[in-house]
């Protein structure tokens, strides 16, 4: 309350209510990117599954017989011939073919990169959690001392 710019309790609390608003816009934020990691990483092991899978199957004369997707809850029977190309769907309707080598190794890579952003998103919700927890205890401290020195203050006028 002494440091300048804090002339009432009011511009204090409003300035403490403006950092509690943009905590909790970080944090829903930060939820999101959470939520499409933690869905990211199972694809992400489950195509690199497919590429163990179909680089031991390559190296046989036997075509793999397997279903693919075509749109929700259809899927439809596929021949594949053994093959060392792979497609792979990068996002923005973007997909590249890569060896099945430099695919495993990508999604290695991919797998890596969003498992480590997923354990620094948890670091920063926690950080953001104890932000939180100081501002909500900040502003609870400045509405009882400017109670407290209402009804210090609240005698005097009485008396005169």
């Amino acid at each position: 309350m002494k440091q300048p710019g804090n002339e009432s309790v009011d511009i204090v609390l409003k300035k403490l209510d403006e950092q509690y608003q943009k905590y909790k816009f970080m944090e829903l934020n930060l939820a999101q990117k959470k939520r499409r990691l933690k869905s990211q990483i199972p694809e992400i092991r489950q195509t690199l599954h497919i590429l163990k899978y179909m680089q031991k199957k390559k190296e046989t004369t036997k075509p793999l017989e397997t279903r693919f997707l075509l749109a929700d809850n259809l899927y439809c029977k596929a021949s594949v011939l053994p093959t060392d190309k792979v497609c792979l769907w990068l996002g923005a309707n973007v997909m590249l073919e890569y060896d099945i080598d430099e695919a495993r190794a990508l999604l290695e890579k991919n797998h890596c990169t969003a498992t480590s952003n997923l354990e620094s998103l948890e670091e920063d919700l926690d950080f953001l959690r104890d932000q939180f927890t100081t501002t909500e205890v900040n502003m609870a401290r400045v509405y009882n001392w400017d109670v407290k020195r209402r009804n210090r203050d609240e005698p005097t006028k009485a008396k005169v």
